[in-house]
């Protein structure tokens, strides 16, 4: 047992991460397993489960990724509001630990869920759908997924959506694509979050989404800002476009 990352030795955590280490040698009838092949094939395929039920019932399931402080709950708070009276929303909120962001969700119209993932720095399939047994969201709902803040391991876990969303926030640095790639490359969107910030910032937007699009060409783009508002009709747009094919990407 590794005592940095309570790893099994061979670089492979119970919550299927890698890392590098090198392998010890095995005593004589040992045999090295390795659990991230075992452990991502069981997630996916609760992953298709959510999806064909999903697909049942005309949900439409985003999973929203992002670091910490990219303005998430603040986009959602946002896009609640601006579909109330057109299509019910309901949010999974990830987070290790406390209850706030559901809270503010919540007082913006949507049921919400939260759960508290302890020392896991990401949602999986078995808690997405657990979390649609209690929040039982109606026919043709729009569910968003707020997923821990963290830009590496949810890229890896499938949780059944149609799609993923990445935001990342101007106060980040433009080179957040290059130094997480698998994230955007898993992306189906990216929302360049906080841009009524710009002039205040040395931040290149278009370097930004040249690098993006060099990990992901077909990565779309929109620049959006829940504070002033800038960019939210084209966001509610995109989703009103897609819900009602939710499995098409």
């Amino acid at each position: 047992m590794c005592t940095t990352c309570g790893c099994g030795g061979d670089g492979a955590t119970l919550d299927g991460h890698a890392h590098a280490h090198e392998a010890a040698p095995l005593r004589p009838g040992r045999r090295r397993v390795s659990l991230e092949q075992n452990l991502l094939a069981k997630n996916d395929a609760l992953a298709a489960r959510n999806r064909e039920r999903c697909a049942a019932q005309g949900w439409f399931t985003l999973n929203l990724v992002s670091s910490p402080g990219s303005g998430k709950t603040t986009l959602l708070e946002a896009t609640i509001r601006r579909l109330q009276g057109r299509v019910p929303v309901v949010v999974i909120e990830g987070d290790q630990q406390t209850s706030q962001d559901a809270d503010r969700i919540k007082a913006a119209g949507a049921p919400a869920v939260q759960i508290n993932t302890g020392k896991g720095c990401h949602l999986d399939a078995h808690m997405v759908g657990h979390a649609l047994d209690l929040l039982a969201p109606p026919a043709g709902a729009v569910v968003m997924i707020e997923n821990v803040g963290n830009l590496v391991c949810p890229a890896a876990f499938d949780l059944g959506e149609a799609h993923k969303v990445v935001i990342l926030s101007v106060t980040e640095g433009e080179d957040k694509p290059l130094k997480y790639p698998d994230m955007f490359a898993a992306a189906d969107l990216m929302l360049l979050n906080k841009v009524d910030l710009l002039p205040h910032l040395r931040f290149d937007p278009e370097l930004c989404l040249s690098y993006a699009r060099r990990v992901n060409p077909a990565i779309q783009i929109l620049r959006v800002s829940a504070q002033s508002g800038e960019g939210l009709d084209a966001w509610i747009a995109w989703i009103e476009a897609r819900r009602l094919a939710p499995q098409q990407a």
